[in-house]
C-alpha cells in the first residue's frame, strides 16, 4: 500500500518466510474438523490460578477485550447482559469460560428468544468458540520482520464453528455470541439463555435481555458505507488444494465471498495482467485476462476468467464498482503469450515510455469495448496502488487519451487527487486525511472518497493484536471525518498457516486478512460489521432528526461523533465510542415514540 512496502519487498524478496514459532501438530482445512493451536506460555501465568475454585466457571465479559488463554481472568462475574438493537441488526456478546481442571466436550448454545407477549418472529443467536492464533506487535509497522525481533503471543481472534470444545487445566476459552434480529421482528423485550453443558459438569445458564428498537436497518446490499476489501481468489485455491479457476475453486470461494458481501462490500477486485503486486503476498495473484500477441503483431485478449469472476461476485450482491489492477504493476512487467512460440513472455513497460503506450493502448481500447458489451463500463475503474506520481501521471494521461470512458481508482498518500480532481474513486491513508473542504467538494460532485488502513498506521487498525473495538471505530471515524467508507488491502490474503500463525514476513500480524479459511469468521470481522451498521444507523437517524428539526438531539449526536474524528490512539477513545453508541440507540428509541 505504500513505498515502504515496496522497498521491503524488493530488497528482501529473495529471503524465505520465517517458520511458525511453535508449529501446529496438526492442520486440517476442512470445516468441521479441528486442529491443534500453537502452544505458548505467558510468564508467571501459573501464579494467577491460585485461589481459583475447582470446576468450570463462566461469565459474560466485554467484547472490547481479548482474554489470555493461560491466565486466570480478573473480572467480576456477570450472569446477565442487556443488549439493544434495530430490526435487521446483528449484535455481539462474549462469554468467558475458565477452569482449573480439564473438562471435555463443552457445549455452548443459545436458547430460543421469547417475550412475555409470545411474539412469533423473534431474534436468534448462536455461539462460536474463539481460537487463539500467534500474533506479534506493531513495532515499526511496515518492513521485513525476523520473529525473534518482535514479541509474540497468543490472541483470540478466529471464530470456529464447532459443536463442542475441550478445555485443558488452568485454561480460559472465550466464546463469541452472535445475535440476529429479523427485519420483521416486533419491537419489545426478548429473553434467552446461554446454556453451557458438558458430560461431567452441571448445566450453567447466563441470561440475555434484548430490547428490539422499532427502527429497521436495510439489508447489506443497500448500505451506503463504501466498503472496499480486496479479494484474493488464489489464496482460497491454495488452502483448499483445488486448481485455480476450476469449478471446485468457485465452490470454495462462494461461502468465503458471501461473508464479504454480508459486510456490504461494494467493489470487485480484478486483475488486468499478471500479479500486480509482484508477490507481496503468500500467493501470487493469478491471471484473470490472458493477453496474446498474435503472429502478425496484433493483440487478442481472453476475458473468460475475468467475466466469470465478476459475474460470480455480482451474483453475491457486490456490484457497485469493478476495480482493475493495475496499469502500473509494482515491477512494471506485462505478461503475455507469444502466439509464435506458444510461450509466455514478461516485458517491462514503464509508464512514460514508448513501450508502455505500445502495449497498453490496444488493451485499453479493447477492454472498453468488452466492458461496454457486458454492460459494466460505467462501473469499471482502472485501479492503482499508490505509485510514483510521474508514473501515475503517465498512466492517467494514456487512459484519458484512449479510454476516457473508464474511471480511475487509486490509493493516495501524495495528494494525487488534487492533480486529478475528477478521479471517480480515491482512498487516502488514514494518517494523511483529506481536509473537510476537499471531502465536501468531492461529495458534492458525487465522487467516492474513503480512507485506508495498512501496515504503516497503528490506530485504528485490524491486526490480530489490535483492540477489538478499533474495527468498530473505523465506521465511526468515517462518519466523523466525512469519508464515504474505508478500504483495506486484503480480506483473505492468507499467510502460510492462518489457522495457527497470523504473522507474515513483512508486516504486523493479521495485516493480510480478517477472515479465516472455510468461511470461519473473526472478532475483527464482527466488530467491523458493527461499525458499518452504526454508520448506516447514524445516516438514517440524522435524516429523521433533520426532518423533525430536532436540533437538540442532532447537536448531541454530532458532538459525540466529532470526538471520534481522531486517527491517533488516545486516552478515552473506547469510552467515547461506547458512549456514542449508547446515545445513538437512545435517540433511535426516542424517534419511535
Amino acid at each position: 500500500m505504500n513505498e515502504i512496502r515496496l522497498y521491503a519487498l524488493f530488497c528482501l524478496s529473495a529471503l524465505a518466510g520465517f517458520p511458525n514459532m511453535i508449529p501446529a501438530q496438526q492442520t486440517a482445512w476442512n470445516k468441521g474438523q479441528t486442529f491443534t493451536e500453537a502452544s505458548m506460555k505467558t510468564k508467571n501465568a501459573e501464579e494467577t490460578w491460585k485461589g481459583i475454585s475447582l470446576g468450570l466457571h463462566s461469565s459474560f465479559v466485554s467484547i472490547d477485550k481479548r482474554y489470555s488463554k493461560d491466565q486466570a481472568p480478573v473480572i467480576i462475574k456477570n450472569n446477565t447482559i442487556s443488549l439493544k438493537g434495530w430490526k435487521g441488526e446483528r449484535l455481539s456478546a462474549q462469554v468467558l469460560l475458565w477452569t482449573t481442571d480439564p473438562i471435555s466436550d463443552i457445549k455452548v448454545q443459545v436458547s430460543d428468544f421469547s417475550s412475555k407477549n409470545g411474539k412469533k418472529t423473534a431474534p436468534s443467536g448462536y455461539a462460536r468458540f474463539e481460537r487463539y492464533v500467534i500474533t506479534d506487535e506493531f513495532g515499526p509497522g511496515c518492513g521485513w520482520r525476523k520473529p525473534q525481533d518482535f514479541s509474540a503471543s497468543l490472541s483470540p481472534d478466529m471464530l470456529d464453528d464447532l459443536t463442542s470444545f475441550s478445555i485443558e487445566k488452568k485454561e480460559a476459552r472465550p466464546v463469541w455470541i452472535t445475535i440476529t434480529i429479523p427485519k420483521n421482528a416486533e419491537k419489545g423485550t426478548y429473553n434467552a439463555n446461554v446454556q453451557i453443558t458438558s458430560p461431567t459438569t452441571k448445566q450453567q445458564e447466563l441470561n440475555i435481555s434484548l430490547d428490539v428498537i422499532d427502527m429497521v436497518l436495510p439489508e447489506p446490499s443497500k448500505w451506503t458505507f463504501h466498503l472496499d476489501q480486496w479479494q484474493h481468489p488464489s489464496a482460497v485455491a491454495r488452502v483448499n488444494n483445488v486448481p485455480v479457476w476450476s469449478d471446485e475453486h468457485f465452490k470454495a470461494l462462494k461461502p468465503q465471498m458471501q461473508m464479504l458481501a454480508n459486510l456490504g462490500q461494494k467493489v470487485i477486485t480484478t486483475t488486468l495482467n499478471k500479479d500486480p503486486w509482484h508477490v507481496q503476498t503468500q500467493d501470487p495473484y493469478e491471471d484473470m485476462i490472458i493477453w496474446t500477441k498474435e503472429k502478425d503483431g496484433s493483440w487478442s485478449y481472453d476475458y473468460t476468467v475475468f467475466d466469470k469472476w465478476v459475474s460470480f461476485m455480482m451474483d453475491l450482491g457486490v456490484k457497485k464498482m469493478i476495480n482493475c489492477y493495475s496499469i502500473v504493476p509494482w515491477n512494471n512487467e506485462i505478461h503475455y503469450k507469444d502466439a509464435a512460440t506458444g510461450k509466455f513472455v514478461d516485458v517491462v513497460a514503464k509508464p512514460g515510455t514508448d513501450e508502455f503506450v505500445k502495449i497498453w493502448e490496444p488493451f485499453l481500447k479493447d477492454f472498453v469495448k468488452h466492458q461496454k458489451k457486458k454492460g459494466w463500463l460505467e462501473i469499471t475503474n482502472i485501479a492503482l496502488d499508490e505509485r510514483d506520481k510521474n508514473e501515475m501521471g503517465a498512466a492517467f494521461a494514456l487512459i484519458k487519451k484512449v479510454a476516457p470512458a473508464l474511471g480511475v481508482s487509486y490509493a493516495d498518500n501524495q495528494q494525487t487527487f488534487k492533480r486529478y480532481p475528477d478521479s471517480r474513486d480515491v482512498s487516502t491513508a488514514v494518517q494523511h486525511p483529506l481536509s473537510s473542504q476537499d471531502l465536501k467538494d468531492r461529495n458534492s460532485r458525487g465522487l467516492n472518497t474513503t480512507f485506508y488502513v495498512y501496515c504503516g498506521n497503528n490506530f485504528p487498525n485490524q491486526f490480530t493484536f489490535s483492540d477489538p473495538a478499533e474495527s468498530t471505530y473505523m465506521g465511526w471515524y468515517a462518519m466523523a471525518a466525512g469519508y464515504n467508507g474505508s478500504l483495506r488491502w486484503a480480506f483473505n490474503s492468507w499467510v502460510e498457516n492462518p489457522l495457527v500463525d497470523s504473522r507474515f514476513r513483512t508486516w504486523p500480524a493479521g495485516d493480510t486478512y480478517i477472515v479465516y479459511p472455510q468461511a470461519r469468521g473473526s472478532i475483527r470481522y464482527e466488530r467491523l460489521l458493527e461499525g458499518i451498521q452504526d454508520y448506516e444507523k447514524i445516516s438514517i437517524v440524522k435524516k429523521l432528526l433533520k426532518a423533525k428539526k430536532d436540533t437538540g438531539n442532532l447537536n448531541a449526536l454530532d458532538l459525540a461523533i466529532s470526538k471520534l474524528n481522531n486517527d491517533k490512539r488516545h486516552d478515552g477513545w473506547n469510552q467515547d465510542l461506547n458512549a456514542a453508541k449508547e446515545l445513538l440507540n437512545k435517540i433511535s428509541e426516542s424517534l419511535t415514540k
